[in-house]
């Protein structure tokens, strides 16, 4: 029988490295924090049965650097490393550097995530296994003069994109042909700042696009399950900002036909561990694989609250050599859950980072259905060094319209001062018409933004309240505690308990 790890190092921060150690520690197992010097008081430092220092705050330095990682991992005597997500999650070299050292990775062998993470290998791939994909080219583009030959064959509007990476670096919309050079300049020239690989490719943009993805697990016996869908259309700049499952715009007969490829793309590469396979979906429901994510995703809670599955325990069984202990008859995901991506960052200011120090901050962890993977606490300084997320606020419900609901209410009741946060923003959007009724797609957002006033009277109702949001928050920039403001703050969630009921 296998044994599961007696130590792992978290090869991260912030939110993901606080949620994965609590794993651990539930498992028994000793979590290991590492930090740089950005991150000496950081929760997961706090949290970790050891913590080690890996130098100066730039990540190119720290938590990119893989000589450091694998020297505290040995120092530590870790077993095993997981690496969160973003960093060095979908870094091949790392991975073969841990084989190299005799220390486990958390996630899938070095081939897989090589093949799935060069996007035109990828498609390449899937075209093999008979996978759809999205008409457009299967190699990079060698020049300008290739440039304009493949754009004449794929047709406008096309969208060109980094051939490595993603997460919406080195992407550009080109809507006819006088955009084409200069858009193929600056994505290039993104995708070498970003990836440090210039390659480009360009493939045919679908008009009212879904952006859906299905999560999957495969273990090391052949065993590959799909775990339902996650609708991740709500996105401001090709990144997304809101999750929910399940996806309000599929029926039960393109959900299973998606999960059924999902788990045949995963074959097709000799997938192991836990991965997300992505695609875009036309108005017509009919879907193309988009690319493979070789890693956690940040939404992930969404799908453990349907399903009952913690996919980090998962996977940390499935490193261990362990097979899973449920087949794809025993998934029955129940009810629908939505997940907020709470950034500190000011949307009144184009979405700046919001740095800072957090001088009074209240979870709303109480009641069913309410989950907060924070990295936070107060007293907590917000570095500018990296990613600004500062909490996945997650809510479950036995219907949409409940799960809606109780999100309102806990995002009512979640307390940040002293930054700026992304918390009215969402207010905005879980009360836009079309949202509640699941009438969206991946034009939400800009299509938001570009809204002056509502053009009907629930829209103008939304757009007040919203506005309502705005003052009172602004006007209570403190610790409000007092029973006053207690009482201030039922009166507005029964405002916004009328205004969802009129929709």
């Amino acid at each position: 029988m296998k044994k599961m790890f007696k130590k792992v190092l978290v090869a991260n921060r912030g939110e993901i490295a606080a949620r994965i150690i609590r794993a651990c520690r539930e498992m028994g197992i000793t979590p290991v924090a590492v930090y740089s010097e950005a991150d000496k008081k950081a929760l997961h430092v706090r949290l970790a049965d050891e913590a080690y220092f890996i130098g100066p705050s730039k990540p190119s330095q720290s938590y990119l650097n893989i000589d450091k990682i694998i020297e505290v991992a040995k120092r530590a005597k870790a077993q095993a490393i997981h690496p969160g997500y973003g960093f060095l999650a979908e870094n091949s070299i790392f991975v073969k550097s841990c084989e190299k050292e005799g220390i486990v990775f958390i996630g899938p062998p070095s081939v897989p995530m090589e093949i799935m993470g060069q996007k035109t290998h990828s498609r390449q791939k899937m075209v093999k296994a008979q996978v759809p994909i999205i008409p457009g080219t299967l190699e990079s583009i060698k020049d300008e003069k290739d440039l304009q030959l493949q754009a004449k064959k794929v047709g406008y509007p096309l969208l060109l994109k980094a051939s490595s990476g993603g997460g919406g670096k080195g992407m550009r919309l080109v809507s006819r042909k006088e955009e084409l050079l200069s858009s193929f300049q600056m994505a290039r020239s993104e995708a070498q700042s970003s990836f440090d690989d210039p390659s480009i490719y360009a493939e045919k943009y679908l008009e009212e696009p879904h952006h859906i993805e299905i999560q999957i697990l495969a273990d090391n016996f052949g065993n590959i399950v799909y775990l339902g869908e996650r609708e991740c259309s709500i996105q401001r700049r090709y990144q997304k900002v809101l999750e929910e499952t399940p996806s309000p715009f599929l029926n039960a007969n393109t959900r299973r036909e998606m999960g059924e490829v999902a788990v045949k793309a995963a074959a097709a590469v000799n997938y192991r561990n836990a991965g997300t396979v992505e695609f875009v979906v036309d108005k017509d429901k009919k879907f193309y694989f988009l690319e493979m994510n070789t890693r956690l995703q940040v939404e992930h809670p969404i799908t453990e609250m349907v399903t009952g599955v913690d996919l980090v325990k998962c996977q940390l069984e499935i490193a261990a050599g362990m097979a899973l202990k449920f087949s794809q008859e025993d998934i029955e995901p129940r009810g629908c859950s939505i997940e907020c991506r709470i950034y500190a960052e000011d949307p009144e200011n184009n979405f700046l980072p919001s740095p800072g120090k957090i001088v009074h901050f209240r979870s709303p962890g109480g009641g069913l259905g309410v989950r907060d993977d924070n990295g936070v606490y107060e007293g907590y300084e917000v570095p500018l060094e990296y990613d600004p997320l500062l909490s996945k606020l997650i809510t479950w419900g036995s219907t949409r319209p409940e799960a809606i609901q109780r999100m309102i209410r806990a995002l009512s009741e979640y307390q940040i001062y002293g930054i700026k946060t992304t918390i009215p923003f969402f207010k905005r959007i879980l009360l836009h018409p079309k949202f509640f009724k699941g009438d969206y797609n991946t034009h939400f957002i800009p299509e938001l933004e570009k809204e002056e006033d509502g053009s009907g009277e629930e829209e103008k109702v939304a757009a007040l309240i919203a506005a309502g949001i705005k003052s009172y928050t602004e006007s209570k920039a403190g610790p409000p505690l007092r029973s006053r403001q207690k009482e201030s703050n039922w009166k507005l969630q029964g405002r916004l308990r009328n205004l969802s009921n009129r929709l």
